[in-house]
């Protein structure tokens, strides 16, 4: 019996995630030409590196949600208060932008952290990586989410939402804990690994990520938090498959080739008569 709701969970979380990339514009149905091809489980999702039963439990690693009328959730709706003056606002865009979930356009995300983008042409071990993690991650949220059924601020508060399309289908998914918060934090804490002299950049980003939940008034802060519980979960347990790990070296020796390209081509740089040294051509690098 355990083990077949273990397989509706599943199932129903596959469904669930997989309308949540729809609504994040994520149809594209063509897989990667990448490192190995790996089969869809929903249009737009690729299959992750951990099969059902070897996720995290999202039910068990953390606890119910903060229940009405108690301290913690007093944080909770005074956090989400303090979210609406950021409406019309650069950091507002920022979060609207934060929800979208398509690739090939995802990455982009953390490409200022990075100094380079993710693309599945220049960096196809890596795009693989983040494509399969974020099922990963999300999945590891469904356990909670559906058990708990938590209702998200905008239905509580009435305030409109930062993507408004997504509205009916956010209405009937758990908003405990955060699945978004989940991959960006589990993508942050890949790439250090990846690119570790950007650490600080990189996670400042991933914190970014799931906090632009709360500015879009679709979580609130206590989800976010426990999203990056289980993003950390998720990752600790990615680092014992093996495929998960062929892929995290594939992408390790891309990066380090980008950054052996960008060297050579700094070296490379013609030094005019003024003195001052010309801008070289980075590659896929957009900032230092």
């Amino acid at each position: 019996m355990r083990a077949r709701n273990k397989t509706i969970l599943h199932r129903g979380g596959l469904l669930a995630l997989g309308c949540m990339l729809i609504l994040a514009g994520c149809v594209d149905l063509e897989q990667p030409s990448g490192p190995a091809a790996v089969a869809e489980i929903a249009p737009g999702l690729l299959e992750g590196y951990l099969p059902a039963d070897e996720l995290p439990s999202s039910l068990l690693l953390v606890p119910p949600p903060p229940a009405e009328g108690s301290a913690a959730f007093a944080r909770d709706e005074e956090t989400s208060r303090e979210t609406f003056a950021l409406r019309g606002t650069e950091r507002w865009d920022q979060a609207i932008k934060d929800a979208d979930l398509h690739f090939p356009a995802a990455p982009d995300a953390f490409a200022d952290a990075l100094g380079f983008r993710i693309t599945e042409t220049d960096t196809p071990y890596l795009y693989m990586l983040l494509r399969r993690t974020l099922t990963d991650a999300g999945l590891s949220t469904y356990a909670a989410k559906n058990h708990y059924a938590r209702k998200r601020p905008f239905m509580l508060n009435g305030q409109p939402i930062g993507t408004p399309d997504d509205e009916e289908a956010l209405r009937n998914d758990g908003s405990y804990p955060s699945g978004h918060t989940a991959i960006g934090w589990a993508w942050a804490l890949i790439l250090c690994e990846i690119v570790p002299e950007r650490t600080d950049a990189i996670l400042a980003r991933g914190r970014e990520f799931g906090q632009s939940r709360t500015i879009c008034n679709v979580h609130w802060q206590s989800d976010v938090d426990e999203g990056r519980i289980m993003a950390a979960s998720t990752v600790a347990r990615l680092h014992a498959d093996e495929g998960f790990l062929t892929d995290l070296n594939g992408a390790k020796a891309e990066v380090q080739r980008i950054r052996a390209g960008e060297a050579e081509s700094s070296r490379g740089a013609a030094v005019p008569e003024t003195g001052e040294v010309t801008q070289s051509d980075g590659g896929l690098f957009v900032c230092a």
